[in-house]
């Protein structure tokens, strides 16, 4: 019997990934292109404060998880 998939979005698009747990190497390779190294990865925590996910990291997937990425380094003043 084939798992069933958990969908999941990053930066608004759909994913649907089969294993339990994904590393953040894993999460940051499923958009085309993968997410570089110049953007920091985040879950998104309803109510919380979001959490950056290092490459490392262990995360649990379930339906309906939300992930977005940002710059990784913001330099204030520069335009």
């Amino acid at each position: 019997e084939r798992p069933k998939p958990f969908e999941i979005k990053i930066d608004r698009a759909n994913f649907k990934v089969t294993e339990a747990v994904l590393t953040g190497t894993q999460l940051r390779s499923l958009p085309e292109p993968d997410v570089g190294p110049d953007r920091d990865l985040f879950e998104v925590v309803p109510g919380g404060s979001d959490l950056k996910i290092e490459a490392g990291a262990l995360v649990e997937m379930r339906n309906g998880l939300r992930f977005f990425t940002a710059p990784a380094q913001i330099n204030p003043g520069r335009v």
